[in-house]
């Protein structure tokens, strides 16, 4: 997908304010991609749009937009087709995560996390994906998660939901074989920013494996978007970790998430 077959063609990221969305926005930015950035404060997007614009001189387009509501997709559609964009590229990474034991959690909570790593991811694929296929060309990433290859007690509703992420990404994948658009799940671990912050003002984090940095994430996320891979891994460590339990019993993989759970991660 060279720069000039994309011409008057647009990426869109959802959840492109802060962290690895914004870093996903700088990645797409520095290698020519015109980008439509939706996260709910107008501010950031703004500034950010401002800065990507000069530094790459690529257009940029700003939706503010709370993508936790069962409207939002919708809306979001129908907003890039008033303004006369075409979309060749979705980026799925607005999501949220809520820790805690789940009898103790606010139910609220875990219903708007289902909302948006869930429903909202599936309805912008299913909204933008028919002209892709029409256009013979395209790319869906869908950020999901390593937590994704295993139960995790505390992030019951978030590991549940980035499962989600990555079956419906490879099923897609497989879908749409000759058509010329392709599905990733990029399936980063622990990464350095404010949704793993926990009380103690440290982060979460797995013994032995050093938490990657957004930017990492970004860089070899974009990659792997653009080569068409299915299923992209962040991180040698993540890798091994993923590739090991996807080979045990179940049993093992509850006795595994227990044992990391009771660490704190």
């Amino acid at each position: 997908m060279a720069n000039e077959s994309r011409k008057n063609k647009y990426a869109v990221i959802t959840g492109a304010s802060a962290g690895i969305g914004a870093e996903l926005a700088r990645e797409f930015a520095s290698h020519g991609h015109d980008l439509v950035l939706v996260a709910r404060s107008a501010d950031k997007l703004t500034k950010l749009a401002k800065d990507l614009a000069g530094e790459h001189g690529v257009k940029i387009e700003t939706v503010p937009l709370d993508l936790a509501t069962p409207e939002a997709p919708e809306s979001l559609h129908a907003e890039i087709t008033r303004r006369g964009l075409s979309v060749d590229i979705l980026v799925n990474n607005a999501g949220v995560l809520v820790s805690g034991p789940f009898a103790k959690g606010d139910l609220a909570a875990h219903r708007q996390l289902l909302q948006l790593n869930i429903g909202t991811l599936t309805a912008l694929t299913h909204l933008f994906l028919p002209d892709m296929i029409r256009g013979g060309a395209g790319r869906i990433l869908n950020v999901a998660s390593t937590s994704a290859f295993q139960p995790v007690p505390t992030l019951s509703t978030y590991a549940a939901s980035k499962s989600y992420v990555l079956s419906f990404s490879e099923a897609l994948s497989i879908e749409l074989r000759g058509s010329g658009v392709t599905v990733t799940a990029l399936c980063p671990g622990f990464t350095e920013t404010d949704m793993i912050t926990r009380n103690d003002g440290g982060s979460m984090s797995l013994p032995g494996l050093r938490n990657m940095t957004a930017p990492e994430v970004a860089r070899q996320g974009y990659m792997a978007c653009m080569n068409g891979k299915p299923l992209y891994i962040n991180g040698w460590g993540n890798r091994a970790v993923a590739e090991f339990v996807k080979h045990q019993p179940r049993w093992v993989q509850r006795l595994i998430s227990g044992t990391l759970s009771k660490s704190g991660f």
